[in-house]
């Protein structure tokens, strides 16, 4: 599924607290044919809204889920069993973001946890590179926004809500 594709789609999140869990599961529909037909198919809105409550309950055993998503949850719930995730923190401006785009390279997304002020705040998911930018599926809008990776790199993101990355959720092996 292309960037354009997604955006028309609208994939919103249910509420204040679900941008983890819904990036989640639009990454599950990006990388599972099976996974996607459930969204593509009759009740599919349904299907969305009711998934994205059962990956915030699976992924937040122990955390609150008014804290939204830890980065450890979000590498769960984004594995599958022929690829499994991992997180990283962002490591500044001296961050070539190789592995992050060596998987979208792989088509794999890549999670991005972002915030501001020291905060992390809001999960986006990263689903293209093309030419400077990233594709940055944004789940409180249900759009698609170019990104500069330069502004990822020197933390100035615009059009996410915040801008500042703080961790990477991406493929174990991605370099």
């Amino acid at each position: 599924m292309r960037p354009a594709q997604l955006a028309a789609l609208g994939l919103r999140q249910r509420d204040g607290v679900t941008c983890g869990p819904t990036v989640a599961v639009v990454a599950g529909v990006l990388m599972d044919p099976a996974y996607r037909a459930r969204l593509l198919g009759p009740g599919g809105r349904e299907w969305f809204s009711a998934e994205q409550h059962r990956v915030h309950d699976e992924i937040n055993r122990l955390w609150p889920r008014r804290l939204g998503a830890t980065p450890a949850g979000m590498a769960r719930a984004l594995s599958r069993p022929d690829v499994p995730y991992r997180w990283r923190p962002f490591r500044g401006t001296d961050d070539g973001l190789a592995d992050v785009l060596g998987a979208l390279t792989a088509d794999r997304p890549v999670a991005m946890l972002v915030g501001g002020h020291g905060i992390p705040r809001h999960w986006v998911l990263i689903v293209a590179a093309a030419g400077n930018a990233l594709q940055c599926y944004e789940p409180s809008s249900g759009m698609v926004v170019p990104v500069e990776i330069a502004a990822v790199r020197e933390a100035r993101l615009t059009g996410l809500g915040f801008p500042r990355p703080f961790a990477f959720v991406l493929p174990r092996g991605s370099r």
